[in-house]
């Protein structure tokens, strides 16, 4: 997994590429908490991502709660396999999906 961070004033984007999986989970998480600190909005562009875990799920999660203290936490550019994931587990009714 590779992880690329944009940031503007008050925005940050987090392009991610590869699997969100156990094993790359971790350092997303740690991304999107090191970025919360300094943005009032984080979008996770998330085009390159094949495959997320349940694990991936969490670090969703835990991303939506810290930033909703904020402007927010959007998720964008899915593809047709991470959106099928989201709506199997109803996380698509918790998390901003952005097209």
């Amino acid at each position: 997994m590779t992880i690329e961070t944009s940031m503007n004033e008050k925005e940050c984007v987090i392009a991610v590429e590869g699997r969100i999986d156990t094993l790359t989970a971790p350092e997303l998480e740690q991304s999107v908490m090191d970025n919360a600190q300094n943005s009032d909005k984080i979008i996770l562009d998330m085009a390159g991502v094949e495959y997320i875990s349940s694990a991936g799920l969490r670090v969703l999660l835990v991303a939506q709660k810290e930033m909703s203290k904020k402007e927010g936490f959007v998720l964008r550019n899915l593809n047709k396999n991470v959106q099928t994931i989201l709506n199997l587990t109803g996380f698509n009714k918790v998390l901003v999906v952005e097209e």
